[in-house]
């Protein structure tokens, strides 16, 4: 296996396979969870899917080098790097929340190049590879393209979000209130959810304050190759400035317009 295309539908499978893992620990009552040092929680759930995910990907590609969100990064030799979050939105999962993903990037020589999200309680899944378009699973097996929303007025928008508490701690409060004042409709349908969401055309914008790379690693293939866009809040196309947002072409820049402003 060495090719963008095996990678990809490995990608897609070994998704799902981790999240499968997680529906055994989804709803139990009395659920532990443990806060890391970033004050965010961490399950069982989560440290034996990133393992799941490792031990997979080692044995497939061990020249890979692997990113994860629970353990120590496992150097590789070739041109490809695997970033993985096991459970994105372990605050959702604890609850219950069917909400929550697991999320796989892969990067050859730097450049994101697949995506996949897999809802394990909804059974939706949303994945892509340059190249090889963008594509929208649901819980019965059936596939489509994915496409992002053709709506060019931001006043017709529904924005989403994982925490409207994040835009006050980063100090920038007004974005979300500037953005909830010119749309449509806003809910937080967050994390992973809300940037599938946005990638298969039934929200408009997604945005959050505060993010990890292994957050949004995977989501730069699949927003683009649905002919999206995926770019941090000064509209550069990174996922490393701490915060992100995902929207169409056409409302990119009045997204942007908000998001740039001091507060």
């Amino acid at each position: 296996m060495d090719s963008d295309r095996e990678r990809f539908e490995f990608a897609v499978q070994i998704a799902r396979e981790a999240g499968q893992l997680t529906l055994r620990y989804f709803g139990q009552i009395g659920l532990v969870s443990e806060q890391k040092a970033d004050a965010t929680p961490v399950t069982e759930a989560d440290r034996e899917a990133e393992l799941l995910l490792r031990e997979r990907i080692g044995q497939a590609f061990p020249e890979d080098e692997i990113l994860g969100e629970e353990f120590p990064t496992k150097l590789g030799t070739s041109a490809y790097r695997w970033i993985i979050d096991p459970i994105d939105g372990t605050k959702s999962f604890v609850r219950g929340v069917p909400l929550y993903g697991t999320m796989i990037g892969v990067e050859r020589e730097g450049q994101l190049e697949i995506g996949v999200v897999h809802i394990p309680a909804t059974g939706e899944c949303v994945f892509a590879a340059r190249g090889m378009g963008a594509w929208y699973e649901d819980r019965t097996g059936n596939r489509r393209r994915a496409k992002v929303s053709t709506v060019d007025d931001l006043s017709q928008a529904l924005v989403l979000t994982t925490d409207i508490a994040h835009f006050c701690q980063i100090g920038r409060p007004e974005v979300w209130d500037r953005l909830a004042g010119r749309v449509k409709m806003t809910r937080t349908w967050g994390d992973c959810y809300g940037y599938l969401l946005v990638a298969t055309g039934r929200a408009e914008v997604m945005i959050d304050p505060i993010v990890n790379v292994w957050d949004a690693a995977a989501l730069v293939p699949i927003l683009e190759e649905a002919g999206g866009c995926l770019t941090d809040w000064q509209g550069q196309r990174r996922i490393d400035s701490g915060s992100i947002l995902a929207t169409n072409p056409a409302l990119l820049p009045a997204v942007l317009a908000i998001t740039r402003l001091g507060p």
